[in-house]
């Protein structure tokens, strides 16, 4: 007689909700919209301690660690003000900030400068994903429901996530400060720095609130907060670069409102009441418009597909293009738009080095010219981009096999293997796509402004180059959903990685081999440098055999898992 083994299943966000609605006593008040909304956030802290615990320890862990890295590589004011010149550069001030403090460059300034940014797009990452999380994600895995079936106000879920956001960007601040305070920075101007950071975290958790209303599906209420993440960005880096200080563009993105502050440098606190006010009409505007909306529906009706299916929609590898359509759509233009923001800066770089002696002696000691300089800065930046895509495309493998569609999928002749292969397929050449329509519109705009038909090709092939590095980033997140995919979330943290060896490597004085270990080490900056055709084979085969094992995985694994 074979025994019957009983395994336990994993708690989904529907059981931690049952638990939640059956925890607390039901009271006959429904009427109340905001009705139990306290004990929804003591539920949602719970369930998302461990991730949230891990977000804030590692942007505080970041900026503790730059600040006391940065004193140790720069100690005198003459090699701060040498870093100052670099900062001066077009690309320096793209991907830091306005460069307030350059011309006595202490330590706050350049923590204020070189961190900010990045650390600003991580927490803003952190509250879209928490908030779509609690709202439209719990309305599409039905939780929503079963918590507004018991005594819930209509709109205590929004509450209770833009709630735990807050505090999760106020925990940043408040630890981000503690750090910078006790390593011996100023702490009013310390205080006002973190507390630009958490308050633009809080801007683009509402962005999600809204986004949230918006759509049906979470994938799309994430796209459309990060793409609003993107086009701040993209804003508050043009619109310094072509204004030193920050012109009117600049203005208009939330990122820009925090550097405004200029701490460390000459501290000014009303640029913060321009987040405050967002944040307000924000949340207004999501409970306004989450009053005209069923539950689980958004606001914008997807358009009835056909009463029958497309033969092309047979396999699962067209299937999975076909659910992706859309959001690869949206990042190609994206991509294209941004690629052709930085091409379009090509004449104006030129100009301001020219204009800058100091920046003419910089660039004359690197032996490279201007324009190759900056675009090997910039690829790399629109490979990230591509790398994250990567990661977003093939979670989704896991989240479809977290809702039971995979076992439908594997109810059918479909073997595992390809399953997961088309996924990864699937995502490769989306991710191929993503670098060429970057490529592509960062050259026609510099071949636009400058005249030069050949810098089509050139910036074509200086962004192809991340190709490799992008697979491997791609096989690492595969072979996370492929054999332990409990820990699949864990591939972003190869991009995060990816992007503070790329942008801060240098910087803070990381060892080579640290540097080594995100792929895009590898990748040789064109077209300042020559393409290694072994490094390249090498990153090709390395992502081939995460590649494979993955697929080994999946097929020894339980589904779900």
């Amino acid at each position: 007689m074979v025994p019957t083994v009983i395994r336990s299943r994993p708690s989904t966000s529907a059981d931690v909700n049952r638990r939640a609605m059956t925890a607390a006593p039901l009271s006959p008040d429904r009427s109340v919209p905001f009705t139990r909304a306290g004990t929804l956030l003591r539920f949602a802290a719970r369930r998302d301690r461990r991730r949230l615990v891990i977000w804030v320890l590692a942007l505080a862990g970041i900026t503790v660690y730059a600040t006391t890295a940065l004193g140790a590589v720069y100690p005198t004011a003459a090699d701060r003000q040498a870093r100052a010149a670099v900062m001066q550069t077009p690309a320096g001030i793209l991907f830091s900030g306005p460069g307030y403090g350059t011309r006595d460059y202490t330590l706050g300034a350049m923590i204020a400068n070189e961190l900010g940014l990045s650390v600003m797009i991580a927490i803003a990452i952190m509250s879209i994903q928490t908030v779509v999380r609690h709202t439209r994600a719990e309305e599409e895995d039905g939780g929503a429901e079963l918590l507004l079936a018991g005594s819930v106000g209509r709109r205590a879920p929004l509450v209770t996530a833009l709630g735990l956001t807050a505090l999760a960007d106020v925990a940043v601040a408040v630890v981000v400060t503690a750090g910078l305070a006790g390593a011996g920075l100023a702490l009013v101007d310390s205080a006002a720095l973190a507390l630009g950071w958490a308050l633009t975290g809080v801007v683009f958790g509402g962005v999600a609130a809204v986004t949230a209303q918006l759509f049906e599906q979470a994938r799309g209420a994430t796209g459309a907060a990060l793409a609003v993440l993107g086009v701040a960005v993209v804003a508050r880096g043009v619109g310094d670069v072509l204004r030193p200080g920050g012109g009117p563009l600049s203005w208009l993105s939330p990122i820009a409102w925090a550097q405004q502050t200029r701490p460390y440098v000459d501290l000014r606190w009303t640029p913060l009441l321009l987040s405050v006010a967002l944040i307000a009409v924000l949340v207004a505007a999501a409970h306004r418009l989450s009053r005209h909306r069923d539950l689980g529906a958004g606001l914008l009706v997807p358009r009835r597909g056909p009463a029958t299916a497309s033969p092309l929609l047979a396999g699962p590898a067209s299937l999975l293009a076909r659910l992706q359509r859309d959001t690869v759509i949206g990042w190609t233009i994206a991509l294209f738009i941004l690629g052709a923001t930085f091409g379009s800066l090509t004449d104006a770089v030129i100009s301001m080095v020219a204009n800058n002696r100091q920046l003419a002696r910089v660039f004359a000691l690197t032996g490279a010219s201007i324009t190759d300089s900056f675009t090997a800065a910039v690829t790399v930046e629109l490979g990230l981009c591509a790398a994250a895509f990567a990661v977003a495309s093939i979670l989704r493998v896991r989240s479809e096999e977290s809702a039971g569609r995979v076992e439908l999928m594997l109810a059918a002749p479909v073997h595992r293997r390809r399953l997961l292969g088309s996924g990864v397929a699937v995502t490769a050449s989306a991710s191929v796509l993503l670098l060429v329509a970057a490529g592509l519109g960062e050259g026609f705009a510099a071949a636009a402004v400058s005249g030069d038909a050949g810098l089509v090709g050139r910036y074509l092939v200086a962004t192809l180059v991340h190709v490799p590095a992008v697979l491997v980033i791609l096989g690492v997140a595969a072979l996370l959903v492929g054999a332990v995919p409990r820990f699949a979330p864990l591939a972003w943290l190869v991009v995060v990685w990816a992007l503070v060896a790329g942008m801060f490597g240098q910087l803070l004085g990381l060892p080579g081999w640290a540097l080594k270990l995100s792929p895009f080490g590898w990748t040789p900056k064109v077209p300042a440098e020559h393409v290694n055709v072994l490094v390249q084979a090498g990153l090709v085969v390395v992502a081939a055999l995460l590649i494979a094992a993955a697929l080994a995985g999946f097929r020894a694994r339980d589904v779900p898992a």
